[in-house]
């Protein structure tokens, strides 16, 4: 038992070893896609922190999150809202895209807060990201549901005390008339439907 526990011991100390150099790696990456996400001053720092030996090792990881200069690194999980949130999971998944293993993301409000120029590059990133896995977006900016493969349109409406909610698959030839009303309301001028073809064919031009 003595000897096993020594073997784990230092299995355990080399362990910490790699997470901390990988920790530092990580925080690096992230933080420059947050910066080009719309977080000018942002950081993740990744917390590698010693516990009792168990089976994962003898380390606790936490991800801390510091979304303005000045101030101490937090628990992300307690500190950031839902769009923040979003936006820091895909600037961790698109660091992590050459080894992770999950084949679907869905991103819930990740243009939460944010104008039209940070939002075409979040669409950029969500495109690139689905070449290699399945990513379903919701959001309400145009920037961003023009770089989708497919577009969805989710309604709601309350008829005699009843709520019911659609869910449509757009072909083609309506996403034009969907990004100019999500540009400019119910009824798009066309001026608004110019540059909602314009927006969808810059989408689907390489990113370079």
């Amino acid at each position: 038992a003595a000897a096993a526990e020594a073997r784990a011991t230092s299995a355990a100390a080399a362990l910490s070893v790699s997470r901390r150099q990988a920790a530092g790696n990580l925080e690096r990456k992230v933080s420059a896609v947050l910066r080009e996400l719309g977080f000018a001053s942002a950081r993740l720092p990744v917390a590698v922190e010693t516990r009792e030996l168990g089976p994962s090792g003898a380390d606790r990881v936490r991800f801390l999150f510091a979304p303005n200069p000045g101030e101490e690194p937090r628990p992300l999980a307690k500190i950031a809202s839902g769009g923040e949130l979003s936006r820091v999971m895909l600037a961790v998944k698109q660091t992590l895209a050459r080894t992770d293993r999950v084949l679907t993301y869905v991103f819930d409000e990740v243009d939460a807060g944010i104008g039209g120029g940070t939002a075409e590059v979040i669409g950029r990133k969500l495109k690139r990201l689905a070449a290699n896995r399945q990513v379903i977006v919701i959001t309400h900016l145009p920037q961003v549901a023009a770089f989708a493969d497919a577009h969805v349109r989710v309604t709601k409406t309350t008829t005699r005390g009843k709520t019911r909610v659609e869910i449509v698959r757009l072909p083609d030839s309506e996403r034009p008339g969907e990004i100019a009303r999500m540009l400019a309301g119910a009824a798009p001028s066309a001026q608004a439907a110019a540059h909602a073809e314009e927006m969808l064919r810059n989408a689907r031009q390489p990113s370079g």
